[in-house]
């Protein structure tokens, strides 16, 4: 059996690893977790070829638990029994490491049998996806486990792991290369990332090109363009990177530009990255538009229910309908900037014990003279408000949120003015 050249050069340690500095680089989260021998619950999320399932499987070599895998387009319930019933056997003493690769496939109820299990220690799960975890992966298996978002690798990342695949086919297959370099640097950026996508086309061009009278294979840059496969993650004709596309089509969404928007959107589903334009779509809706045309969040999170269920090429009409509506929505930032200030606050020390009157309690000790929850009900006043402290004392003159100069919210500005200055 021909093993494919991308899988021989695997790599087998974390520095062997290409791109992904900001998880594995020195003291970077990623690394230190792997270094400090204490194993998470874990998900891997980012394109295809970026390196998931390599570092997946050395963080399993390095572990004492048994190593289970499956993978969630072939595996069913069944296979989750299998390895459930390992536990606190002979065979998993330690408890089991289950590697899961493509975990979007898993449906609930597979999900949730594992559950029980990764929640008291005695699976730990790493697993893999192309797709957004938060769309795909089950919500209480997310809040247990810690997500690491994979990046397409540079083009100057990949160059090296192109040489080296020439080299291997010389050492390993005696080939003797003479190579352009416009070909080993096409190569690198045409795969748009894809690291094996990479490889696959340097074993591709060598396969595919006969060796001169003097036996070297002369790969050139018209070899390379004529083999290598166009990456979804190619945007356009420049290299532009993911975040560039994807920052450009959230901003024009901001700057109410449908034309652009459209544009933008058009790139990301040619490039078949349907969940990005479908997550920042989701996030302009709640982050730009807002409180000036509240309803616009259902909705828009409807197409993209909608766009997820059809796939593309279809995808592309209610993404397209939601896309316009943003862009000609009035816009309104003031919950997100609410949101960011009472953060900073949080995180600054700024906050206090909860108000008597607002505590889940209705009973106090024997130390305190001023017995009683003092709890006024909103409901059983005129207009349905009376004045009350609800902020923690230390905080209790803090102003996160201002109405916003839409109609949706100067009328309820103009509503509250009227009833809040009555009762003052």
């Amino acid at each position: 059996m021909s093993i494919p050249l991308a899988q021989q050069l695997r790599p087998q340690t974390i520095d062997e690893v290409v791109g992904q500095r900001h998880l594995i680089g020195e003291n970077k989260p990623l690394r230190n977790i792997i270094e400090s021998g204490e194993l998470p619950n874990m998900i891997f999320y980012g394109p295809s070829g970026v390196g998931k399932t390599t570092v997946a499987s050395i963080i399993a070599k390095a572990t004492d638990r048994k190593l289970c895998k499956l993978n969630g387009t072939t595996a069913g319930t069944a296979d989750i029994k299998a390895i459930v019933a390992q536990l606190d056997t002979f065979e998993a003493p330690n408890g089991i490491l289950l590697y899961l690769d493509e975990i979007q496939y898993f449906n609930k109820k597979q999900q949730q049998t594992l559950l029980e299990y990764i929640e008291v220690g005695s699976i730990t799960l790493i697993a893999s996806t192309t797709e957004n975890p938060y769309f795909y992966v089950y919500n209480a298996i997310l809040s247990r486990s810690t997500v690491f978002e994979f990046k397409a690798v540079a083009p100057a990342e990949i160059v090296p792991a192109v040489e080296r695949g020439f080299k291997f086919l010389e050492e390993k297959r005696g080939m003797n290369f003479e190579l352009d370099p416009d070909a080993i640097k096409h190569i690198s950026s045409a795969c748009g990332g894809d690291v094996r996508k990479a490889i696959n086309s340097v074993e591709l061009c060598a396969l595919s090109t006969k060796p001169n009278a003097d036996g070297i294979i002369h790969i050139t840059a018209e070899t390379a363009r004529s083999l290598t496969q166009r990456s979804a993650m190619k945007y356009d004709r420049d290299g532009d990177e993911h975040y560039d596309i994807v920052s450009a089509y959230q901003k024009s969404m901001r700057g109410s530009d449908p034309d652009a928007a459209l544009h933008y959107l058009g790139r990301l589903l040619d490039a078949g990255d349907l969940p990005s334009a479908c997550r920042r779509l989701m996030v302009c809706a709640c982050e730009d538009v807002g409180l000036a045309y509240p309803m616009i969040i259902p909705i828009v999170k409807a197409a993209v229910d909608a766009a997820l269920m059809l796939g593309l090429p279809e995808a592309r009409i209610p993404l397209a309908d939601a896309v316009v509506l943003v862009c000609n929505s009035p816009k309104s930032n003031s919950a997100y900037l609410g949101i960011d200030a009472a953060l900073s606050d949080i995180k600054n020390g700024k906050s206090g014990p909860i108000p008597r009157q607002l505590q889940n309690k209705h009973y106090d000790g024997e130390d305190n003279p001023n017995k009683g929850q003092f709890y006024l009900y909103p409901h059983t006043y005129e207009n349905h408000w009376i004045p009350q402290q609800y902020l923690p004392d230390a905080i209790k003159n803090a102003k996160y949120y201002e109405f916003g100069d839409n109609k949706m919210e100067q009328a309820a500005k103009a509503y509250w003015d009227k009833i809040k200055n009555k009762k003052r």
